[in-house]
């Protein structure tokens, strides 16, 4: 049982991307107090230019878009969680200054590549 100041479990998954791209993100799971900040950290290898997201899914609802980004986007804002695409170390971490119980879920990071537009499968862990 969590303490009552505790947030709630948040949940993760890894995806992979095919034809040899791949995103690696935080894999176990996190529980904070409500008000402290997160990161969940998404890096990825892909040998095109690539678009990356992060999806939400709160229990018992469809994931939902949260947040996207592409070389022209370097940054994205929603819902008070940010991430900024950055290339130098291929990575997109998800960021909210102060996280909520309204933030238990669970959060992907995926991409897509800007040349073959294939987009990574899930995969469960």
């Amino acid at each position: 049982m969590l303490p009552a100041s505790c947030s709630g479990l948040v949940i993760l998954l890894i995806l992979r991307g095919t034809n040899g791209d791949s995103v690696t993100q935080t894999e176990d799971p996190i529980t904070l107090p409500e008000g402290a900040p997160l990161t969940l950290n998404c890096t990825y290898q892909s040998s095109y230019s690539v678009f990356l997201f992060w999806y939400v899914q709160y229990q018992n609802k469809e994931p939902e878009l949260l947040l996207k980004s592409s070389s022209e986007n370097q940054g994205a804002d929603s819902r008070g969680f940010q991430a900024n695409h950055v290339n130098s170390d291929s990575s997109f971490h998800l960021q909210k200054p102060s996280v909520q119980m309204s933030d238990s879920a669970m959060y992907y990071c995926a991409l897509r590549d800007t040349v073959k537009g294939t987009i990574g499968a899930a995969e469960h862990k």
